[in-house]
């Protein structure tokens, strides 16, 4: 079983997205003002939609640390400090979010296994609704999805660090097992993560 610790902010409803299960134990740890976790004990580290980036940063050296184990991160959210290693989240609501549609790249480990991508396409009707910017990318990433216009939107980086980065420029990845929709595409992709990080190790690097 995976250890993850979940960072959060203390939004209302999100224990409800990320319920232990027999691949996953969370623990949630709280943003303060002394935020400090001790990461050593997991196995993933999960920072969702919504998070304290500032705070994020302060922790820097200890996620680097934390990585450079061959430990995981989930970071679904448009990361605007530079606290993840080799990657950079970009604002831009410069395009229009009806010309918006993802396409897939390359997938080693099928983790868009079961994606439906409507789904991230579409969202009751609306299209360009996940993500407000996009990734400036690791050289040698795998981008997993990128938009109209060649910009990455999903990232897996086994480069960047000894561990395994998965990373979107926004929506709201989640292990949801007893609550909102447990097919959705968003959930679909989370969980193929999981697996992943279950099932395979981390590449030796060189």
């Amino acid at each position: 079983m995976l250890h993850a610790l979940l960072i959060s902010n203390g939004l209302q409803g999100l224990e409800k997205y990320y319920v232990s299960n027999e691949r996953v134990r969370y623990t949630t740890c709280l943003i303060t003002k002394d935020f400090d976790p001790d990461l050593l004990p997991y196995d993933l580290l999960v920072v969702p939609n919504g998070s304290d980036h500032v705070a994020m940063l302060k922790i820097k050296k200890k996620v680097r640390a934390f990585l450079d184990a061959g430990k995981a991160l989930v970071c679904c959210d448009g990361f605007f400090t530079a606290w993840v290693p080799g990657n950079q989240w970009v604002m831009d609501n410069s395009r229009r979010t009806q010309d918006v549609r993802y396409t897939p790249g390359p997938d080693r480990h099928g983790l868009l296994a079961n994606l439906d991508l409507d789904q991230l396409n579409f969202s009751h009707g609306m299209s360009g609704w996940w993500s407000c910017g996009y990734l400036e990318a690791a050289p040698g990433a795998d981008v997993l999805l990128a938009d109209t216009w060649q910009r990455p939107i999903v990232v897996l980086d086994e480069v960047s660090t000894a561990g395994r980065m998965l990373l979107t420029a926004s929506g709201p990845l989640a292990d949801v097992s007893s609550a909102g929709q447990s097919d959705s595409a968003l959930v679909a992709l989370y969980r193929n993560f999981i697996h992943l990080l279950a099932t395979s190790p981390v590449p030796a690097h060189g």
